[in-house]
């Protein structure tokens, strides 16, 4: 896992588009007694969820930072298995903002960022190279729209990188896109507001 991830950044990632994965959420929603890690559970294909969510944004971003919680070893060996780097936040618990903030610190040399949440399987891939295609365009802040409604992941330049470093707890960037203008990007792909929230969410 890295320090500073410079020497990461130097060889894969500095100067271009790097993908953020978010995997340091409790999900008390799919359970509340905390045993068992929805990141963890199985997707219909066999692979872990995070896995999943994960490959997908390789396939568009080759250079992926995973940030997990403190004690979730074996998430991060999986995700390292699937291609990511990992960083550990020990200020997960204040929430995504401080999560997306310790991400944002280890590849602050990067041109650009697309933040994925770990618990999206459904995404396509297509969908991410339209954000990093934007981006590469001159678009400062790319999310993507499905039917009317706009969903995740977001894709960030470089000009909000000193907005997006004054998040913290669990303030997400959600603000970001009401203050500043957002390009959308029109997708055929529900899986941008789907994810697994409850058990049922597997199996639907």
């Amino acid at each position: 896992m890295p320090s500073s991830s410079s020497s990461w950044l130097d060889a894969r990632g500095a100067g271009r588009l790097v993908g953020i994965l978010l995997a340091a959420g409790k999900g008390q929603r799919f359970d509340p007694d905390g045993v068992r890690n929805k990141l963890l559970q199985p997707f219909p294909d066999g692979r872990p969820v995070a896995v999943v969510s994960a490959i997908n944004l390789l396939a568009a971003v080759p250079a992926v930072l995973a940030v997990v919680r403190p004690g979730a070893e074996s998430l991060a060996l999986q995700l390292q298995a699937a291609g990511c780097e990992t960083s550990v936040c020990q200020a997960a618990e204040a929430g995504m903002g401080a999560t997306l903030v310790h991400a944002l610190k280890a590849t602050r040399d990067a041109a650009g960022w697309i933040v994925a949440l770990a618990d999206m399987p459904y995404l396509q891939p297509e969908t991410i190279q339209a954000l990093a295609g934007a981006i590469g365009q001159g678009a400062q802040i790319a999310a993507p729209v499905w039917q009317g409604r706009r969903g995740n992941p977001v894709a960030f330049g470089r000009a909000h990188l000193a907005d997006l470093l004054r998040l913290h707890g669990d303030e997400g960037a959600r603000g970001l896109l009401r203050r500043f203008a957002v390009s959308e990007i029109a997708v055929d792909d529900p899986g941008i507001v789907r994810d697994i929230d409850t058990p049922g969410d597997l199996r639907a």
